[in-house]
């Protein structure tokens, strides 16, 4: 069983965060970030985010895996057909990785590739079915594996998309097909979390709530302008704009949404953006 589900299961609330795999070569940079993050159960890493072309994820899990760091493997759906889905997945745990979180991914054409052929073969709901497959000892054409691998199955979810109904149905069937836990897209607004809350708490599968540090009213208005699901609400933007240091007002807000996440939620996902020396501050109680 990974720490992050030993925490978990024992009602401790968690903190993950993130970091990106080089776009290059030179790893100890990032390996450097992860190895100063405070107080961070695990380590998320990212998989060419944004469909942005970087070093494969998998490389870095197993080298944070090596550094005695507990990582959090993300997989997309979009570069990857079935095939290489179950072989990285069998890799993984080959590693030592035990965390995965199962992602569609964005779309290739918001990346620097903007030519390259999404492949999405699956979708992040049949990834997890497939991850359930491997875990009982077969693969998705139904043979048999050398060996069962064990993960704790993540996923992702939008608190604050519309219509509710729909982005909460999405929920329910990831959760039937086999997550155990979930990181949210990044999240502003309290009265829709708490909202969102208030029906995920009846089923009783944990969620980490996705905290992004705000850095200027600029950044704000880019998320809502391409971030499907992110929606930062006029009234932080405005707090952003009239603040003689947006980023000290980021940091404001960032402490806010935890102190929120503290009440209703399992546990928080950082996202600080070059500015990791704020962790402590933002996870602070007030």
């Amino acid at each position: 069983m990974s720490l992050l589900q030993k925490e978990l299961t024992a009602g401790r609330f968690v903190t993950t965060a993130e970091i990106a795999p080089p776009k290059g070569v030179e790893i100890q940079s990032a390996l450097a970030t992860a190895a100063n993050f405070v107080d961070v159960t695990a380590v998320n890493v990212t998989d060419n985010q944004g469909a942005n072309m970087r070093m494969t994820p998998l490389v870095m899990a197993g080298k944070l895996v090596e550094a005695g760091i507990e990582p959090v493997l993300q997989l997309t759906c979009r570069d990857r057909n079935r095939l290489a889905l179950q072989s990285d997945l069998l890799g993984a745990s080959a590693l030592g990785i035990k965390n995965i979180l199962l992602l569609s991914g964005d779309h290739a054409r918001f990346g620097d590739h903007p030519e390259a052929r999404s492949v999405f073969d699956l979708d992040s709901v049949q990834l997890l079915q497939a991850v359930h497959n491997i875990e009982q000892g077969c693969d998705m054409a139904g043979q048999e594996l050398a060996g069962q691998p064990v993960f704790f199955s993540g996923a992702a979810v939008s608190p604050e998309s519309e219509p509710f109904e729909l982005m909460f149905q999405k929920y329910r069937k990831k959760i039937e097909a086999g997550a155990r836990f979930f990181q949210t897209q990044a999240v502003f607004d309290p009265v829709k979390f708490e909202r969102f809350m208030v029906e995920a708490g009846q089923l009783n599968v944990p969620v980490l709530a996705g905290i992004l540090l705000l850095k200027s009213a600029r950044m704000a208005r880019f998320l809502n302008a391409n971030i499907p699901g992110v929606r930062v609400p006029e009234s932080l933007i405005d707090r952003l704009e009239k603040s003689t240091s947006p980023l000290e007002e980021g940091v404001a807000i960032a402490k806010e949404m935890v102190a929120l996440a503290r009440s209703c939620c399992q546990g928080v996902h950082l996202m600080t953006l070059g500015h990791e020396e704020r962790m402590p501050e933002i996870l602070a109680s007030s």
